[in-house]
């Protein structure tokens, strides 16, 4: 399940995703930040991610492009140890700021 919350006054869109975050949530993440204007920041909040694949990493650059690339301001929060551990491999820590 993914939600959104855009906080118009900051500009930060915060996406959460729930359970599995893999291609079943492409649909619905993609709708996410594609049908929000004015966004300046970005978080998504990985902290009921339960699984998380190749599709997730590909849906997480999709976002970086649409929101400026290495302008991009987006922050992966709340990530467990078993995502952080994914995304370190993928050297996502290169490209996003990563929290617990």
């Amino acid at each position: 399940m993914v939600e959104s919350f855009f906080n118009k006054k900051s500009g930060c869109l915060t996406i959460r995703i729930e359970g599995r975050f893999d291609y079943s949530c492409h649909k619905t993440f993609k709708e996410a930040f594609m049908n929000t204007v004015g966004v300046t920041s970005c978080d998504v909040d990985l902290s009921r991610v339960t699984y998380l694949d190749s599709s997730a990493l590909g849906m997480l650059l999709l976002l970086r492009d649409y929101t400026g690339g290495d302008k991009a301001n987006i922050r992966l929060i709340h990530a467990n140890d078993a995502a952080i551990d994914i995304l370190k491999i993928a050297n996502f820590h290169r490209l996003f700021v990563i929290t617990e």
